[in-house]
């Protein structure tokens, strides 16, 4: 971790996404505080409304929007994301009416939405060394776990000597502070690409993402993350305090076994990914996130509850499943395409990954308010299930290999066509094979 940290233009980038998801954990909290004053017994209908929002301009927007900046510079979309992210925040506190809410929020949504696909893409080609990439996840992924423990912690201890509006500044500070980091941040140049039309370039990452074997495989595995996740962030509060009575604090010491779990797969997973290849890591990681959660709901369902300390062990493994299959995910996606597609593609997943969220956040709560815990628990885990079976069979094994393909379609001197052999009329050659302009289908046949 040392080595990647070494790294100056990471160091920075690293610095600014730690710093805007601090301050995104306070905004988080401090929608909350809003939404009350505003909307008091309504409102938790007032954030599922703006949480709604949030997912539907990931899902709609980052796409469009990461066509729109596709010949920007990269270092002034993401200045510019931040600026609008610090603008919305610091209208927050003067708003007094639900429907102000949701206008905000989806402005800044559509700002992250801009911001993370950039961010993500630009990080393989400032670590272009597979093994500091892999590095480079893992300490995203536990920033984005310690946010998650530590933002309320810090949220709280401010609300003793601040008032409530003070989160906002808070908030505004960490997007302005990350945009001073990539402000003083050399980006790599933008890879050369072709003038490509606008409808083209919007669809062009999905186009890539949903005809990659390993990439569908992907997706797939993204419908068993969302479906045991959403029961952890829709239902941890009702296992704390409804199921076993607790307070605040054991809701708070629940959600921080399953980041603890999440950080300490996420330091380990450097030198395992050494040595296992990703689909075997992710597959492990997929078969244990359905299982626990499908026999701790059977249990539940069959025997009651079993102890506190109990739970927790299941919460801290399903933090750690979530992380096994989470972190290397960014591999296949750099893997998967050349570097001026790599921000459509990281925009597709983006928006895929969240459209799972948006369907499985409202299944959890709504089965959850009806069939009970247990039941939920185990529906979810099957549904879980079902996605690691999907992604066993769209994504075969060794897709990362040199596979022999032959082009029928390319004029005879073509450049790619270097090194090929003439065999019945086409041209054939072995490569690790991508998605692109000469590569329109994955080859079923080599």
């Amino acid at each position: 971790m040392q080595q990647v940290l070494s790294h100056p233009i990471f160091r920075r980038l690293f610095a600014a996404q730690v710093i805007a998801l601090v301050g995104t954990g306070l905004l988080t909290v401090a929608l909350g505080l809003l939404a009350f004053d505003i909307a008091g017994a309504q409102a938790g209908r007032v954030l599922g409304i703006a949480l709604t929002i949030k997912m539907v301009a990931y899902v709609g927007l980052s796409p469009l929007i990461t066509a729109l900046v596709a010949r920007m510079d990269r270092r002034r979309v993401l200045i510019a994301a931040d600026m609008v992210r610090a603008g919305a925040a610091l209208a927050l506190p003067f708003i007094d009416a639900a429907w102000q809410i949701y206008v905000l929020i989806l402005v800044l949504q559509a700002a992250s939405a801009t911001f993370s696909p950039t961010f993500q893409a630009v990080i393989p080609e400032v670590l272009p060394d597979e093994g500091d990439y892999t590095r480079a996840l893992s300490l995203s992924r536990l920033a984005y776990d310690i946010e998650n423990l530590t933002s309320p912690a810090l949220a709280a201890l401010l609300l003793t000597v601040l008032a409530p509006s003070w989160l906002f500044a808070g908030t505004v500070l960490g997007f302005l502070a990350s945009a001073w980091l990539v402000l003083g941040t050399a980006l790599p140049a933008r890879a050369a690409s072709r003038d490509r039309p606008f409808l083209e370039r919007v669809t062009r990452g999905s186009r890539i993402y949903l005809a990659t074997p390993r990439l569908r495989g992907l997706l797939a595995l993204n419908v068993t993350v969302s479906a045991v996740g959403a029961i952890v962030l829709v239902q941890s509060v009702v296992v704390a305090r409804g199921a076993f009575g607790g307070s605040a604090r054991d809701l708070a010491v629940l959600l921080g076994a399953y980041g603890l779990g999440s950080v300490l797969v996420a330091l380990c997973l450097p030198r395992v990914l050494d040595r296992l290849r990703d689909r075997v890591v992710m597959m492990l990681g997929a078969v244990g996130l359905a299982a626990v959660m499908l026999l701790a709901g059977l249990t539940v369902l069959l025997a009651g509850w079993p102890g506190w300390g109990a739970v927790l062990l299941v919460w801290a493994a399903l933090g750690a499943c979530n992380a096994a299959i989470m972190t290397p995910s960014g591999r296949l996606l750099r893997r998967s395409a050349h570097a001026e597609d790599r921000p459509a593609i990281f925009a597709a997943q983006f928006a895929l990954s969240h459209a799972c969220w948006l369907l499985a956040y409202p299944l959890a709560g709504l089965l959850g308010a009806h069939l009970g815990l247990g039941v939920t628990m185990s529906l979810m885990g099957a549904i879980g299930a079902g996605g690691v079976i999907l992604a066993l069979v769209v994504w075969p094994p060794n897709t990362a290999e040199p596979i022999e393909h032959s082009h029928d379609d390319l004029p005879p001197g073509h450049p790619h066509l270097r090194g090929a052999r003439r065999v019945a009329g086409a041209w054939v050659h072995a490569h690790a094979f991508v998605i692109d302009d000469e590569h329109h289908a994955w080859p079923t046949n080599g």
